[in-house]
Parts: C-alpha cells; structure tokens; sequence
C-alpha cells in the first residue's frame, strides 16, 4: 500500500512539474492546466538591458517589465544574443554576446540569467530566439564568415537583394551549423546564476526557438534548408525534454512562397506550434505616404494569410501564433508623441481576429506585437552606440514600429484585447 501511495505521489507531483511549463494539448496551449491565449510583445533587447555592462539598465528593465505586467502582457519573445565583433557594422546591434565562435560576453549570459529571473517574479514567459537570417544581430553572415566565408555583404553596402542572395548559402553551408549547434549547446545546457536552475528545467522560458524569421533566400536551398531545420530541433529536443520548439517563421513570405515548405517545417515531429509575421509596409502593402487609404487593403490581406496558414494549423492540429506584426506611426514619423491613428485601427483589426478565432476554439492562440519601446528615449534617427534600445533595431529609424509608453491611444487597444484574452482562457 505504502509502494502504491509513493508511486501516485510521484505521477502527481511530475504531472504538477509538467503544468508548470506552457504545454500544447489539441492543438491548443496550457499553461497551468489552463487554456493559454495571450497578447505579447517583442522585447528583444530585454538580455543587453538586463546586464551590468554596457547597454545595461536594470532600473529601466524593472519600469519595463512592471508596465507590461500592470497591462497584463506576460509574454516576450526576446533575443538571447547579438553575434559579431563590435564597431564593425553600423547596423547591427552592440554590444554583442558571441564574439567569435565559442567566445561569449559574460555580461549578456548574465543579462540573460536576470531577466529570466525578473520574469519569474512576475510569471512573465519568454520565447528565445538562438539565431537570425537579418543582419542587425549577426546570425547568419556571422557564422558564413567563421565558416570561411569571404567578403560577406551588408544590406547597407551592397543591398538586400545581394545579401540575400549570398545568405542563401547558409542553408548547405555544414560548417557554419556546426558552428550553431554549437552555440545552442551551450545556451541549452546552462544554468541560470540568480535561480539557480538550469535552463531545461525553467518554466519562465515558454519556447526554445531556432531563430528570427529564418530563410531559404533562394527555391533551390528549400531541400537544405528544411534538413537544417529538422537537425536543430532534433538536437534542441535531446537536450530539452521541457520547453516547447518553434521555427521563428514569417510564414510563406519567409519560405519563398512555397506553402508545402511552410507546411512540411510546421510538421516536423519537434516542433510544437507554427508562426506567422506580417508587415504591411514591408510587404508593400500599405505605402509611406498613403498608410490611411490603404489600411482597408493591409487589413484584407492580413486576413487572408492568416486564414491561409489556419488550414495547415487545422491540418497538423498545431497552434498559431502571429509573433510579429507592425504598422508605422502616422504619416511615417518617428519622434515620441507623434499620432498613431492607423496603427491603433491595424492593431484592433489583428487582435480581433485573433480573439474571435479563440472564442470559436480555433488554433490562431495567440499574437506578439512588434515591438516594445517603453520608456526608451531615442536621440537620433538611427540608432547609435549609447542611445536607448527601443522595439525598432539597430537597421531601423529609430520609433518607426515601436510602441511606447506615451502610445495612450495604442496601450489601451492592448489593454482592450488582453482583457478579452484573459476571460477566454477563464
């Protein structure tokens, strides 16, 4: 009898350990043993401003964090780390994690362990992105160019079509993984020195992702670039029992218009939920100078590649979450308290789609805005070495996407659809 109590005991008291962490049952999120739809932020620069060296601002980081709690947003996507020497390219973000390959800046592993740490007081989660095909943090052209790589483009110098043509070929490039994997061994298997806890066993950390919008950049790198894919999550999951995995996609913008690829990364046995981005202006759906006329257009389409990617999520009874979304401040301005008219109304628009797909249990569960600015000041146009880090990085004019604490008029379209989302998951 005593063996029997014991046995149960233990299946409890692993199934209580289990609900700790963000789950996926029937295609949907628990979290605690309760449906879990949310409204989140991209915060990506929360590691660099939770350090003690430079860029660091642990004052800020608890003004941050505590607004988005009191708002009632408990979920950030955050980037682990910047990759690159530092003064090298103008457009990417300092200072950085991983120097060279296997050489990491003890500041922002240590960023990294605060923030989780700061989370967890305030039962915040955060999806970690490992990698990114973009320029602003390395990613990519970092490790092509520890893989031999020679005369490796920046957008700024030679164009995007030109850098992207050269990223492609990341996708058969083995060193340059081997390289990765190498990194995300060793950001998997750490310990977090204000908790004490490893990593695999934290339930602040919602999902493991294997990076920012990662790209084929060219139909032929598709076939490699899915096995890529596959390698990393399989070796995500030997190490994390725990977490959830996701691709970091932007859906099939990112996978060269290919919806098979998109579905075949989705199905992937290790991977857990699927990801979609949408940017109206980037995507030229809305122009600089008419953003108010072609709101209407912005907005039809954005509900057509949703619905587009819900058939696969449906098919492969996988959640969806929108993890990137932005529109720009009024007549394309920049500067702290300029209108946000269209981007309030775009907001609106994505948070109702989401929250009337939940209401009807469908698996669109949930959107992460981009991005956070807070109460970052910017003083320049382009971001500088010293400024404040804001939603917008380092490539980008500086309050362009950001929403920031001065947002009234968009905060309280936040506040609106997180407090739909909250008596869904009641």
């Amino acid at each position: 009898m005593k063996r029997i109590l014991f046995l149960i005991t233990m299946i409890v008291s692993a199934a209580t350990a289990d609900a700790q962490f963000v789950q996926v049952k029937n295609g949907r999120f628990m979290r605690d043993g309760k449906p879990y739809y949310y409204v989140g932020t991209n915060f990506w620069y929360g590691a660099i401003l939770a350090s003690n060296g430079q860029g660091g601002d642990r004052h800020r980081l608890h003004k941050e964090l505590d607004r988005m709690k009191a708002m009632g947003i408990d979920n950030l996507r955050v980037l682990v780390g910047s990759d690159g020497e530092r003064g090298v390219q103008a457009s990417k973000v300092e200072p950085t994690l991983q120097v060279k390959p296997g050489v990491y800046n003890d500041s922002i592993l240590d960023g990294l362990d605060y923030l989780l740490y700061e989370m967890q007081k305030r039962k915040m989660v955060a999806v970690l992105y490992l990698n990114n095909s973009w320029e602003w943090s390395g990613g990519y052209s970092f490790y092509l160019a520890h893989a031999g790589e020679k005369n490796v483009p920046t957008p700024q110098d030679a164009g995007y079509q030109k850098f992207m043509d050269f990223m492609a070929k990341y996708a058969t490039n083995e060193k340059a993984h081997q390289l990765f994997y190498n990194y995300v061994r060793f950001i998997l298997t750490r310990t977090n020195r204000y908790t004490g806890k490893k990593y695999k066993d934290d339930p602040t950390i919602m999902s493991w992702q294997i990076g920012n919008e990662p790209r084929a950049f060219s139909k032929d790198a598709i076939p490699a670039f899915e096995k890529w894919l596959r390698k990393t999550s399989a070796l995500i999951r030997s190490l994390d029992k725990n977490h959830l995995i996701s691709v970091g996609s932007e859906g099939k913008w990112g996978c060269e218009g290919d919806m098979k690829c998109y579905e075949r990364i989705c199905a992937d046995k290790n991977i857990d939920y699927c990801n979609v981005h949408l940017w109206p202006y980037n995507w030229n759906w809305a122009r600089k100078d008419h953003l108010s006329e072609d709101l209407e257009r912005s907005c039809q389409n954005t509900k057509e590649y949703i619905d587009e990617h819900l058939v696969i999520c449906d098919r492969l009874n996988k959640p969806l979450v929108m993890e990137e979304f932005g529109f720009p401040r009024d007549d394309f301005q920049f500067a702290l308290g300029t209108p946000t008219t269209v981007r309030d109304a775009y907001y609106k628009y994505v948070f109702s789609l989401v929250a009337d797909n939940a209401e009807k249990g469908g698996k669109f569960v949930g959107c992460n805005f981009w991005g956070w600015g807070g109460f970052a000041q910017p003083k320049h146009e382009m971001w500088q070495v010293g400024d404040d880090y804001c939603g917008d990085p380092s490539q980008e004019a500086q309050g362009l996407n950001s929403v920031f604490a001065g947002d009234i008029s968009t905060l309280d379209v936040v506040k609106e659809q997180v407090n739909r989302m909250s008596r869904i998951n009641h």
